[in-house]
């Protein structure tokens, strides 16, 4: 029995260094995270997939190391898609996270991109992005990475990939589809050093086209 326990004591903690996050020694705090307001528009989804996510679970506060905060607000935006046919690109970091169509920026259809230049390297905690959330829609192939040059050629890092088949060609993800809401969609960057923000989606289960309402990255500069 005593070796039984000593075993699993030693299982435990093994576990516990290999999945705690690489800032688990610092001080922490929840992350001061707005939502916006909710919109009870639309009619339910109709959509199933194998890799969709099923909860409807509130999000927990997210912790990550004081002093990180909103690095991203008012920071330069550009894309894949130039002249987006609604809205124009800095209004993904002007901070209107409404559901509104006046806070709605809409790019073209197949896989598109949005970046956002943080100006300096910073070690990221967490990205979150609001695409649509007027009503409930899945959007596609949505993949985040982080990298510390514009054309992401340098320490590029993916952070997020629910395009199981690869048909991105950014390589294949385990990550999950998920229902659009007012919490968007939080993706842990795990203390990752960059710079740039880049954001790809591929349509959507309403329509062709991608959007974003705003992203928000939360971060402490980097020494």
């Amino acid at each position: 029995m005593k070796y039984a326990m000593v075993t699993l004591f030693v299982a435990a903690m093994l576990f516990a260094m290999t999945s705690a996050p690489a800032f688990a020694g610092e001080e922490q705090a929840p992350l001061k995270i707005e939502l916006p307001e909710k919109s009870f528009m639309g009619t339910p989804l109709d959509y199933w997939s194998e890799i969709l996510e099923f909860t409807y679970k509130a999000r927990e506060p997210f912790m990550a190391p004081v002093g990180a905060e909103l690095v991203s607000k008012g920071k330069p935006v550009t894309s894949s898609d130039k002249t987006p046919s609604m809205g124009k690109l800095p209004m993904i970091t002007d901070g209107d996270k409404g559901f509104q169509e006046k806070s709605l920026v809409e790019l073209d259809k197949g896989l598109q991109w949005v970046q956002i230049d943080l100006e300096k390297k910073h070690k990221l905690y967490a990205i979150l992005v609001w695409h649509f959330h007027t009503s409930e829609r899945v959007y596609h192939d949505f993949v985040v990475r982080v990298a510390n040059d514009p054309d992401f050629t340098q320490d590029v890092v993916t952070l997020y990939n629910n395009d199981h088949d690869n048909s991105a060609g950014l390589g294949a993800g385990k990550d999950k589809e998920y229902v659009e809401s007012n919490e968007g969609r939080l993706v842990d960057a795990k203390g990752t050093e960059a710079r740039y923000v880049r954001l790809y989606s591929k349509g959507n289960t309403s329509n062709e086209r991608n959007n974003y309402v705003e992203v928000e990255v939360f971060g402490i500069p980097a020494e």
